[in-house]
């Protein structure tokens, strides 16, 4: 039995680890295609590139450990059924259960380290990326210059050429409009041609002009009662200006700016956090009920409910002494006072709408804001558990289907973890938007899959034909004979009918 259990592992441990780094790559290309826009065209250096691509890499790795699980025991059932070995196996009195022992150990196992990764090294890894990413989108972008457009990316400097050359980096028609000293357009130049290039250590730029001039407006003077305004024109056949540049060069963004972030935080962090926020969303929301207008009764009883909790108190709720016909108490009014009334709790209800205006959406937000936190602790759990639905999932979908390879395996695990991904953003969807409890909403997802893991389980270990097209062919048959029989046994009758009638 252990030669079997050695031969188990090393046909699972192949394919698990080939599909694991297939899912992280294709994850990875996921990533770079959202954030492409934020990193080109920022001059960064390979090393910030790669160190930026290896955060992300592990970022992914909680969500590719259970495609990675799913397609690898797809897989090496899959081979095994193709093959005939799982027959054999089965043949020599070897239960299904007991062929899927020592991945199951496996299947615990990696649940049990998605989650320590997930609790210790993806805060860690988050924080890392996020402060690095922050720091690219801060990074200013390299000098563009595009035909007819004028480009402020140099501070000071306001430049737009009126053609580029498409064989070389010559540019033709440049119109530069110097502000350094702030004073408006007292300072421009023209040029017939010329090129720009950054320095190599990103901090100047060099712009060498050719044949042309420089006008600059000097600040007037006043001589006597008349008032004059120098003007200056230099013209030029060739001319280097070199310029500083600042917020060039690459700057790390201090983490601790961003330790705060839920994502950034293990599991004792996470519920610290969400009980100070909450807390606070409660006091919030305390303040908004006192501060509506009721009667002097119902304001004391509001105030009186929504004080913290104490189990030596006796909270009073508001109770009428008596019942009032207020329509017969209205009638008995003079128009004055009736008018007066009226006006009073128009008043009072255009208060309390305003009140409630201010206040529905900020508390909306900050029960969002929990959430976030909330549902990130849940997370945590609900996507090393996913570990081990998609170990029964895949492994009786391998022995039913008993394809190997990376066609039929590949097709059936990629659907699965489409549909199982669909559930689980829409619980947490409900979950977020409080439409549904935060447990209900975060293990929706597993609610679902973990009875369809065992329901296929079971089926397998029956030899059930689940997948089998030949099975639903043949109960199709049956189903149409059925159906004819039941039809010709109808004609039967009714001619039998006929003929006792004649």
């Amino acid at each position: 039995m252990k030669r079997l259990h050695v031969f188990i592992l090393k046909s699972f441990l192949g394919p698990f680890l080939m599909t694991f780094f297939i899912c992280v790559f294709i994850l990875l290309m996921q990533f770079l295609w959202k954030y492409i826009d934020d990193m080109v065209g920022k001059g960064l250096e390979w090393n910030i590139v790669v160190e930026l691509l290896f955060y992300a890499s592990l970022a992914l790795v909680p969500m590719a450990f259970p495609l990675a699980m799913l397609l690898a025991s797809i897989m090496t059932f899959g081979n095994l059924g193709e093959n005939y070995e799982l027959v054999a196996m089965k043949a020599s009195g070897i239960s299904l259960f007991r062929i899927m022992r020592p991945l199951l150990f496996i299947a615990v196992g990696l649940t049990m380290f998605a989650f320590y990764f997930s609790n210790n090294i993806l805060p860690k890894t988050n924080l890392k990326f996020g402060a690095l990413m922050y720091s690219v989108k801060r990074q200013k972008p390299e000098m563009i210059i595009n035909e007819g457009v004028f480009s402020n990316d140099m501070d000071g400097y306001s430049i737009k050429v009126d053609r580029k050359s498409r064989s070389s980096n010559l540019l033709y028609g440049i119109l530069i409009y110097d502000h350094t000293n702030n004073q408006g357009n007292v300072s421009v130049t023209v040029a017939d041609s010329g090129y720009m290039k950054i320095s190599e250590d990103k901090k100047f730029m060099v712009m060498t002009l050719f044949d042309g001039e420089t006008a600059v407006e000097e600040n007037p003077n006043e001589r006597g009662r008349d008032k004059r305004y120098p003007f200056r024109r230099t013209r030029f056949g060739k001319q280097v200006i070199t310029v500083p540049l600042r917020d060039f060069e690459f700057k790390r963004t201090d983490e601790n700016m961003l330790r705060n972030a839920y994502r950034m935080m293990n599991l004792g962090q996470l519920e610290h956090s969400e009980d100070s926020l909450y807390t606070d969303f409660n006091y919030r929301v305390r303040r908004f009920a006192i501060s509506m207008r009721y009667n002097d009764a119902l304001n004391r009883s509001v105030v009186e409910l929504t004080q913290p909790v104490d189990s030596l108190r006796n909270y009073q709720v508001f109770k009428a002494d008596s019942v009032v016909d207020v329509a017969e108490v209205y009638s008995r009014l003079d128009p004055m006072q009736k008018d007066e009334i009226v006006s009073s709790a128009l008043n009072s209800a255009r208060m309390n709408k305003q009140i409630i205006d201010q206040n529905v959406f900020e508390l909306y937000n900050l029960k969002k804001n929990v959430n976030k936190y909330s549902m990130e602790k849940h997370r945590k759990f609900t996507w090393s558990v996913a570990c081990l639905i998609f170990f029964f999932i895949g492994a009786p979908l391998g022995a039913i289907i008993r394809k190997g390879g990376l066609g039929m395996p590949v097709v059936v695990s990629i659907l699965m973890f489409i549909t199982y991904y669909m559930v689980s953003i829409s619980g947490e969807k409900f979950a977020r938007e409080d439409m549904w409890g935060m447990s209900q909403g975060m293990w929706f997802s597993t609610f679902i899959f973990l009875p369809v893991g065992f329901f296929l389980t079971y089926k397998a270990a029956n030899d059930s034909g689940l997948m089998n097209i030949e099975t639903y062919q043949h109960n199709l048959k049956r189903f149409f004979s059925f159906i004819i029989n039941l039809k010709n046994k109808h004609v039967k009758a009714a001619h039998a009918d006929t003929s006792a009638d004649q």
